[in-house]
């Protein structure tokens, strides 16, 4: 199976995406009715934007078992990925999320470094509408995006820069949009986007209201307390239907030799050795989701990989759950999870709080 790799470089995995998957893999089917954000899926299992660079990428995978596709992070204009290596493998404990340190070294984890590159909207647009045909109508196109401050942007610029990018993802075909408000790699504003209640309701308001019925993800990092948590979820809860928790944990890396990593700056850490602390951290925003905003949903994302893991996080709150690197490293997981899941009589998929089919952004 065509694996992401990781000796190469960001645009040489874009240009030689998998052409197929052999023909006797079977994907079970997972039972109960199950829906995205209103939208009928086969299943609550998907990908968040990290692997799935392009139109290629995610019909290869939606043919091994994910059903709720994220187009990785686009912006309004051309973005180079960082140098290689974009995924380095670290060995590590369970992260607490506070201070963390990796080596490099074998393991079911890498140190996350890309950027968010982007291609031009131009290409994206086109590869967009490729990847909604391909698709089936039990799976669903979310397409993720970004805004790309200049120096003297403010609010009201970054704003109008997520909404631009927003309306040219529904207009190509995404059935969903969501904004990347965090990402631990880079330096400049739109990387912690999240921290900023006034931010982050200005920015998903003026979303909610380009898109009309489509449904607004916002995808978030890590929350110091539940009180910080409380704050955004109030903030954001008018307009967004769902959040899409975190997906890695920022730490500083050293190689094998014990240099400093990257250059000495911090990297989002994906894989086994965050699936604790984001575990911990759904359980937490689905509690203040009950208070602050019922109707929300929640993306459970961080460390899956395992049928027992889908079950804990569906059972923690999660309407929906991702899995990133482990899929990275075996395309077939989400084959896999799903026989675990049909042969297991006795798994009970908790579900959480449904909003009803309806539901959009509640304005």
């Amino acid at each position: 199976m065509t694996r992401f790799d990781i000796q190469r470089s960001y645009d040489w995995n874009y240009e030689n995406a998998p052409k197929g998957i052999p023909a006797d893999i079977h994907v079970a089917a997972f039972d109960g009715n199950w829906d995205f954000c209103g939208l009928p899926v086969a299943s609550p299992l998907g990908m968040p934007a990290g692997p799935l660079l392009n139109s290629a990428w995610i019909l290869y995978y939606a043919k091994l078992g994910f059903d709720v596709l994220t187009y990785k992070t686009v912006r309004s204009r051309y973005r180079k990925s960082f140098d290689a290596p974009n995924l380095l493998p670290v060995d590590a404990p369970q992260l607490t999320g506070t201070a963390d340190a990796v080596t490099q070294g074998p393991g079911r984890s890498w140190a996350i470094s890309f950027g968010m590159p982007s291609k031009d909207p131009a290409v994206w647009r086109k590869d967009v509408e490729a990847a909604r045909r391909g698709l089936r109508g039990d799976q669903v196109l979310v397409v993720s995006v970004v805004a790309s401050p200049e120096k003297d942007w403010d609010l009201g610029d970054i704003t109008d820069d997520f909404v631009q990018c927003a309306n040219w993802a529904k207009d190509a075909g995404a059935q969903a949009v969501e904004a990347n408000l965090s990402c631990p790699n880079v330096c400049s504003q739109e990387g912690q986007l999240y921290h900023s209640p006034r931010a982050s309701r200005e920015i998903s308001a003026a979303m909610a209201d380009a898109l009309g019925g489509v449904p607004l993800v916002l995808k978030i990092g890590l929350f110091d307390d539940a009180e910080r948590a409380a704050a955004f979820v109030s903030a954001v809860g008018r307009y967004a239907t769902a959040l899409s928790t975190v997906n890695s944990i920022s730490a500083t890396v050293r190689t094998d030799r014990g240099d400093p990593a990257f250059a000495g700056s911090s990297r989002g850490i994906g894989g086994e050795c965050v699936r604790d602390r984001c575990q911990a951290e759904l359980a937490m925003l689905a509690s203040v989701a009950r208070a602050e905003a019922p109707g929300l949903r929640l993306i459970g994302v961080g460390g899956v990989s395992t049928a027992e893991d889908v079950r804990r996080r569906l059972s923690a709150g999660a309407h929906h759950v991702q899995v990133a690197t482990a899929a990275m490293l075996d395309p077939l997981v989400a084959v896999r999870i799903r026989k675990e899941i049909a042969m297991m009589d006795s798994l009970l998929l908790e579900r959480p709080y449904q909003a009803p089919a309806s539901t959009g952004n509640s304005r």
